[in-house]
């Protein structure tokens, strides 16, 4: 809806800053495939959708079939962005090592191209709402947290997760771009389940893994 003259203007600025996803990736799409994208011009003027699209774009390697590739790389940039939002940060920072990282266009048109219907599916279901569910601190602080612990356990060589650590992540990363609340909260219930789950499981053979150990010294 087009703002009305009477519209104020912080009301005015919380709508600009409001992203789509598929705007987002039409977007990094457009232009020489060959083209690398370095993350911190990327996320420069994004402000706290900056979250949302470095998270997205940090979990793009857990879809590449390359053993160990998702979670050396997309596990600590989940617990980044996790530790971020954990202590109330507004905009990420980035390590300058990491800033000057720059993922190819191709890989984000080969993305984007994978996800074209999901995300035409997403754009009926996914709009700005609750939006106190980003915001407040205590909130920020509980995605954070999820973060963190999914990023984790993705960095874990647990096998056949990575497809399933990568999805659930996409909906934080969805849910931060956004600005939807409510998608947040059932991140909030499926992370959890997640991180009770595969911990439980990671914390059983990291003892099973110890107890060998100890018979063979």
């Amino acid at each position: 809806m087009t703002p009305t003259p009477t519209d104020s203007g912080p009301r005015h600025d919380r709508r600009a800053a409001r992203t789509s996803t598929r705007a987002v990736l039409d977007h990094l799409a457009d232009g020489d495939p060959e083209q690398r994208l370095p993350l911190g011009e990327l996320l420069a003027g994004l402000r706290q959708s900056a979250f949302g699209l470095l998270l997205f774009l940090g979990v793009l390697t857990a879809f590449i079939p390359i053993p160990g590739l998702a979670g050396a790389i997309s596990g600590p940039v989940t617990m980044l962005v996790g530790l971020q939002l954990l202590f109330g940060l507004r905009r990420p920072w980035l390590p300058r090592i990491l800033a000057a990282r720059a993922p190819h266009r191709r890989a984000v048109v080969r993305f984007r191209n994978m996800l074209a219907g999901t995300l035409r599916w997403l754009e009926v279901l996914v709009k700005p709402r609750l939006e106190w569910v980003l915001d407040h601190r205590l909130a920020s602080a509980t995605t954070g947290l999820l973060l963190l612990a999914l990023g984790a356990l993705l960095w874990l060589p647990i096998p056949f997760t990575n497809y399933i650590f990568g999805g659930l992540l996409l909906l934080f990363a969805i849910a931060l771009l956004e600005r939807d609340g409510v998608l947040m909260l059932i991140s909030w219930l499926a992370g959890a389940a997640a991180v009770l789950v595969f911990g439980t499981a990671a914390g059983s053979l990291l003892e099973l893994g110890l107890s060998l150990l100890q018979r063979w010294l």
